[in-house]
């Protein structure tokens, strides 16, 4: 996390600190150099909620981490502590969505549970849900005894869901799961994907449910889906000495020839530690690789994939409509205010509390 020039330094100053503009580290540049914080998506929503003085968030992110931060910035004991006032979350171009969200919709993972209950027990099955999912997958975890999940806190959140349940049901990312539960010991063959689309049991047969630890959903990030293990064969044949940097998000046969994987945080942290001349082949997404080759050019820093691969929803926030969102908020006007209704914000605060408790 680092923290940027105040906003009030970018606008006319009317605002001040109620005003917070959010940047995730996969923007762009010339939206990060106006971010107040600078983060993943959840660290962004939390610090933001902590901020007692903030009544106005910008997020420069992708929708669903606009609803995190509705849902956390507006609980119950935030708003008993402004006295009702609410904190407006504005999402400068409602486009910006993410692909891997939108591969589970609450209607397949709703239909995918009920048929999943009538091959093994469902009171015994534990929901767990990345963060980079819909408020309303994060609400059905909530009421279905189940947790978030990051990709910092995911083989601890496992754990936690094995403790309480013979089995989980991880969605939307299959690769984040998967690679999480192989170094946790659970094999591929304990690992069904449930492909939404298919005709019943996700593709699967009753046997394959009967035996599973860990039901996958079938969905990506096609950020991350795009790097390759010939990617890491060829970088290791021309560089000697280069090291693998990648998203647990990457399939599983790149995330098993890498030196390190690890969360967006992990990745930073990773390179800002390393010395002098390390060199790197780093697959995450391609502004923040370019962002940390220009940060630490005392080491040698390349983008995994030799097809450009950059977040095109995150894209989508641009100077022009960040300019666009202050200049309304200045003249009295929200635009694309995102707002999640009290109940699934309610059952959602429950799924995101329980991770909180996670060691």
């Amino acid at each position: 996390m680092r923290n940027c020039p105040s906003a009030s330094s970018r606008h006319d100053g009317s605002w001040g600190s109620q005003l917070l503009i959010l940047g995730h580290h996969y923007q762009q540049d010339e939206v990060i150099a106006h971010a107040d914080l600078r983060g993943d998506s959840y660290q962004l929503s939390q610090m933001a909620a902590d901020s007692t003085e903030c009544r106005n968030i910008i997020f420069c992110g992708v929708h669903f981490m606009a609803e995190t931060a509705d849902i956390l910035a507006n609980r119950p004991e935030k708003l008993q502590q402004r006295q009702g006032v609410r904190v407006q979350v504005i999402l400068p171009d409602m486009s910006a969505g993410c692909s891997m969200a939108d591969m589970a919709a609450i209607r397949q993972v709703e239909d995918a549970w009920d048929q999943l209950g009538e091959i093994v027990d469902t009171a015994e099955m534990i929901p767990v849900t990345y963060i980079n999912s819909a408020a309303s997958l994060k609400a059905f975890c909530g009421r279905h005894g189940g947790i978030v999940c990051t990709s910092s806190n995911a083989a601890a959140v496992l754990d936690w869901a094995l403790e309480r349940g013979r089995r989980v049901f991880f969605f939307p990312d299959q690769h984040l799961g998967r690679n999480t539960a192989l170094k946790m010991g659970i094999t591929n063959e304990q690992m069904p994907v449930w492909d939404p689309y298919a005709d019943e049991l996700g593709g699967n047969t009753e046997e394959a449910i009967e035996r599973s630890k860990v039901v996958l959903w079938k969905g990506h990030c096609s950020v991350h889906q795009m790097f390759r293990p010939e990617h890491v064969h060829q970088f290791r044949q021309r560089i000697p000495g280069i090291k693998i940097l990648v998203h647990p998000e990457c399939p599983q046969e790149v995330n098993d020839l890498a030196d390190i994987s690890g969360s967006t945080s992990k990745i930073i942290r990773t390179v800002e530690q390393a010395p002098p001349g390390t060199k790197w082949a780093i697959g995450t997404e391609l502004h923040l690789v370019n962002r940390l080759k220009k940060e630490h050019p005392e080491q040698e820093i390349h983008f995994l994939s030799p097809v450009v691969c950059m977040c095109a929803t995150m894209y989508r926030i641009d100077l022009p409509h960040l300019a666009w969102a202050i200049e309304n908020l200045t003249a009295g006007e929200v635009v694309n205010e995102i707002r999640v209704d009290e109940e699934t914000a309610h059952y959602s605060l429950v799924a995101l509390e329980r991770m909180l408790e996670v060691r």
